[in-house]
C-alpha cells in the first residue's frame, strides 16, 4: 500500500559502484537511485527509463531494479559497456575514484519520441540530471506539462545553469564548499532562471533551500548508524520531492522528514544495496 499518491520517473543514469577495496559492486545513479528511493519512501508509482550495456553490470543493475520492483519497461538495452563508476569508503564517507563517462549511455544520447512523451505524460514529475546527458530533451517534458527536477552538480558552471535551469521546476544541487551567504546567493540565481524551488545540500550541515520568497535552513539528522553516506543526497531529494508532491505538508514539514530518511539510508551498504563480487 502506497503512502503517497504521486507517480515519479527517473530518467536518465544508471551505473554499478564498483567498491575497489572490497571487489563489490552495487546498481546506482542518480535517478536509478531517485526511482527507488521513491519506492522505498511510498509512492504510488515509480519507474526508470535510460539505456543500459550489455555487460554483466548491466544484468546486475536490471536484475535488482526488478527485485525492487520499479518499472523499466520504457529502457534499451545497447551493445557496449553499462555505465560504471569506482569508488572507496573513507570513514564510512563514499569517494569517487573515476568512472567510464557513462559507458555507452553516454555515446547515445537519448531521444524521445511521440510514444515516449505519451508514456512520461502518466507521471507527476520526471528527475534527471547533468551525468544523464538528457540535457536537450528537457524542453521536450517541460512543454508537454510534466514538472522536472533536477540535479546539478558541483561541477555544474554558470553557463549550464543558465542553459539548463529554465527547463527545470525543482533544482537541486551540492554546495558543501560555499559559505551559507554564498549558497543564498547561488539559490537565488538559480530561482531566477525559472524554477520554482531550489535546494542546496551540505553534507553533514544539512541543506538550503529557497523558494522564490524564504530560506529554509534544514539540519542533518543525526544517523543511527553510518554505514555508507552513497545516496545520502539522492535520497534527501527523492523524499522531499514525493512527499511534497503528494501534499504531504509544507516545505518546512518536507524536509524535515526527508533529512531523516536520508539519515535512514546511510545505514545500507552501497545507495540501496544489492552488492555483488566482483573480479
Amino acid at each position: 500500500m502506497s503512502k503517497y499518491k504521486v507517480k515519479v520517473l527517473g530518467f536518465g543514469d544508471n551505473v554499478v559502484d564498483k567498491y575497489e577495496h572490497i571487489k563489490t559492486m552495487y546498481p546506482g545513479g542518480n535517478t536509478v537511485n531517485f526511482a527507488v528511493y521513491a519506492k522505498m519512501f511510498g509512492a504510488e508509482k515509480s519507474a526508470y527509463m535510460g539505456y543500459f550495456g550489455n555487460d554483466a553490470e548491466a544484468e546486475h543493475v536490471i536484475a535488482s531494479l526488478a527485485e525492487e520492483g520499479i518499472e523499466t519497461i520504457k529502457c534499451k538495452q545497447l551493445i557496449g559497456e553499462n555505465g560504471c563508476a569506482r569508488a572507496t569508503l573513507e570513514d564510512g564517507d563514499r569517494v569517487f575514484l573515476g568512472s567510464n563517462e557513462g559507458g555507452i549511455r553516454g555515446e547515445t544520447l537519448y531521444v524521445l519520441d511521440r510514444f515516449d512523451m505519451e508514456y512520461i505524460k502518466t507521471f507527476d514529475l520526471v528527475h534527471s540530471g547533468n551525468y544523464c546527458f538528457t540535457e536537450r530533451q528537457l524542453p521536450k517534458i517541460k512543454a508537454a506539462g510534466i514538472p522536472v527536477s533536477f540535479d546539478f552538480s558541483d561541477d555544474s558552471t554558470p553557463e549550464y545553469y543558465e542553459q539548463i535551469a529554465p527547463f527545470v521546476d525543482y533544482a537541486f544541487m551540492s554546495c558543501s564548499e560555499m559559505t551559507e551567504d554564498e549558497i543564498k546567493e547561488h539559490l537565488k540565481k538559480v530561482v531566477g532562471y525559472g524554477p520554482k524551488f531550489a535546494c542546496a545540500s551540505r553534507g553533514s550541515e544539512g541543506c538550503i533551500a529557497y523558494d522564490g520568497k524564504e530560506f529554509y535552513i534544514q539540519e542533518a539528522v543525526p544517523a543511527e548508524k553510518v554505514i555508507d553516506t552513497m545516496g545520502a543526497g539522492d535520497s534527501l531529494l527523492t523524499s522531499f520531492l514525493v512527499g511534497y508532491l503528494a501534499g504531504a505538508g509544507s516545505i518546512k514539514e518536507c524536509l524535515e522528514e526527508a533529512a531523516g530518511f536520508a539519515a535512514s539510508v546511510c545505514g545500507i551498504e552501497g545507495a540501496w544495496g544489492h552488492g555483488k563480487k566482483y573480479e
